[in-house]
């Protein structure tokens, strides 16, 4: 998290813990949360702005759904989510979220919260398939990062990286044909390295349920994700919103880029109130990742992942050097090969520096949600007992 973002959150949580223990006129009270509702809009907004601003074409490090851009959007979540956590519970009388239309829209965003840990559970596995691709480049790489050149070395490469083309095509192809899933754990269907790959892949990124659909759970969470209207957009209403539509975009980009079972139909906009400001900067996400999913769909992809979009653009000129290759190759070709095999290693050294942090990543936001999720049911069952007529 950079240290800008770190201290204003720092400061914000500060500035409302201290608020919330001062006594306080009621005129005073509400002035003062409306500054505490518009500073978290604010955040909001400046947290995907940055984000935004780093998808330039001239950004390399944080290209639009890489791995670093992927943890820096998990990042800002969080900051996010502990922010509007802040905003909601901290010093706050219970029954103050307990009455209309809070009593309905907290539900509706603690489901939701709940159909995220689904897609969280998803999305770490269908890393896990990743990281069997990147394994595979890794052979290939390995086997072509040789010199002197020769044919067992390429046959080798060429084995590899069929396998490797062959499991990023595989998901989305499925899908789309109704092919029916092989649910079993690690089993294989053939001896080719291509079959074993798509295996991998499946065993892998299809554990859930046998109908569990990604695309299905991300229109089930924009179900009822209306943005608040009159008097309930200035109250605690609009920040429920705004944390819904944050988690949702969230857990859109993370199916968007990561394999996940049945993807089809994601690339549907959930609406975004484009007069809101601090919606500006996600509309903008949402319709370029939009277009790079309309771009990829109809020729099937297990992803759109930076680093995998760039594996299989190098794979398959790879797989043609393998397929046409002849000893000695010439001098020309092989220069161009190499500057190949050291950029697909790059990318399998990205993969290797950052995969896993980003599981580790997605595994804290389970956590998170879920503790947040207590908190709020805690404080909902303590308004009802409030609120129960003595006997």
């Amino acid at each position: 998290m950079p240290a800008t973002t770190e201290n204003n959150q720092g400061s914000f949580l500060g500035r409302i813990s201290i608020r919330r223990n001062q006594v306080l006129s009621m005129d005073g009270t509400h002035d003062q949360e409306m500054e505490d509702l518009e500073l978290f809009q604010k955040h909001v907004a400046d947290r995907f702005s940055e984000l935004l601003s780093s998808t330039t074409e001239d950004s390399s490090g944080d290209a639009l759904l890489s791995i670093s851009w992927l943890r820096r959007l998990l990042d800002e979540f969080l900051c996010c989510e502990a922010e509007f956590k802040a905003v909601m519970l901290m010093g706050r009388d219970p029954s103050q979220i307990a009455k209309p239309p809070l009593d309905k829209l907290l539900p509706e965003f603690l489901d939701r919260v709940v159909k995220s840990l689904d897609i969280c559970n998803a999305v770490t596995l269908g890393l896990d398939a990743v990281k069997n691709l990147q394994r595979l480049a890794e052979i290939a790489v390995a086997a072509l990062d040789t010199t002197p050149l020769g044919d067992g070395q390429v046959r080798r490469a060429k084995k590899a990286l069929a396998g490797l083309i062959a499991a990023m095509l595989h998901e989305d192809n499925a899908n789309a044909k109704g092919t029916e899933r092989n649910r079993s754990f690690g089993r294989r269907s053939g001896n080719n390295a291509g079959s074993n790959s798509k295996d991998r892949v499946r065993s892998l990124s299809w554990t859930m349920a046998r109908n569990w659909s990604a695309a299905k759970q991300i229109h089930a969470m924009m179900s009822n994700l209306n943005a608040p209207r009159g008097a309930e957009a200035s109250g605690l209403a609009q920040p429920i919103y705004i944390m819904s539509t944050v988690l949702v975009f969230v857990m859109w980009a993370l199916v968007a880029a990561v394999p996940c079972q049945e993807r089809n139909g994601l690339g549907t906009h959930f609406p975004l109130p484009r007069q809101l400001a601090w919606a500006q900067p996600m509309i903008s996400l949402q319709e370029k990742i939009a277009e790079e999913w309309k771009k990829k769909e109809k020729k099937g992809n297990v992803g759109l992942l930076e680093e995998m979009q760039r594996m299989e653009k190098l794979g398959q000129s790879l797989v043609d050097f393998a397929e046409s290759f002849q000893f000695p190759p010439e001098t020309e070709r092989l220069d161009e090969v190499k500057k190949q095999v050291e950029e697909l290693g790059e990318i399998c050294k990205r993969m290797d520096e950052g995969l896993e942090p980003m599981q580790q990543q997605i595994r804290e936001v389970f956590h998170r949600v879920v503790r947040s999720r207590t908190e709020f049911l805690v404080v909902l069952d303590q308004a009802g007992k409030l609120s129960a007529p003595t006997v």
